[in-house]
């Protein structure tokens, strides 16, 4: 995620709550600070607003901050059967903008391939995600770190050639498949205007309108093989996503 501020209040036609600092990364991890766009309805108006977000929701009724590091990722499938997840689907949905992601290619022995995902037309991704307030019981009601407010990606499991409409499209489907069995879950813009609205409240339907549209979403993807040096997130530079000769 390497965008400025400006540029993603500009491209989600957003606004501030409050001025945010954002960095751009070319190696995001989990529990790292990443822009997510939401709406609110404020003094009986709808806002849609850019936030930054912890990756990694907290439940509110979490007891602590720690358990976030295993909420990166919310499944389908099943997030609404999940605590920790339902209530966040009903009224806390949220669009996660990225320039793409990495996923590894197991090969033979110990050897791994990082692949860069991103959509071919030079654009960014928009994923489909959940956030949450969570209450530091511990701060004083005037400290400003007293809220955290955190996030999660929806993922589903990865289109198939078979569901592809064209040519290219089933090719990506089938490279896709041979790197992953799950993949995030992306929208494109009417499909995220529905997912942000906050009067809309069918949680089910919602999760079944991203999933049954993510192939599209995810037709012009390109994946390119990239360095090893992603696998260590000290490692944060525009190089990391260049281009190489895949190992196998």
């Amino acid at each position: 995620m390497a965008r400025a501020v400006g540029d993603l209040l500009a491209e989600f036609d957003a606004e501030l709550e409050k001025e945010v600092a954002l960095e751009k990364s070319w190696n995001v991890a989990p529990t790292d600070t990443v822009p997510i766009v939401l709406e609110r309805v404020v003094e009986e108006s709808v806002k849609r607003q850019l936030h930054v977000a912890k990756w990694g929701l907290v439940p509110s009724w979490a007891k602590d901050a720690k358990g976030g590091a295993r909420l990166i990722n919310a499944r389908s499938e099943t997030l609404l059967e999940k605590p920790s997840f339902r209530k966040a689907a009903v009224a806390r949905r949220c669009a996660v903008p990225a320039d793409g992601y990495y996923e590894w290619k197991k090969g033979e022995a110990k050897n791994k391939q990082p692949y860069y995902v991103h959509p071919g037309n030079g654009g960014g991704v928009v994923f489909a995600g959940l956030y949450e307030w969570w209450r530091d019981q511990s701060l004083p009601e005037d400290d400003p770190a007293r809220w955290l407010l955190s996030m999660s990606i929806i993922t589903a499991d990865t289109p198939t050639a078979e569901s592809a409409r064209t040519r290219r499209s089933a090719s990506v489907f089938d490279e896709l498949t041979a790197l992953h069995d799950r993949v995030p879950l992306p929208m494109s813009k009417d499909t995220m205007e529905a997912w942000l609205d906050p009067k809309e409240k069918d949680a089910e339907e919602l999760v079944r309108m991203v999933r049954s549209r993510a192939h599209d979403a995810a037709a012009d993807w390109t994946l390119d093989a990239v360095g090893a040096a992603v696998g260590n997130v000290r490692n944060n530079s525009p190089e990391l996503i260049e281009p190489v000769q895949a190992l196998f």
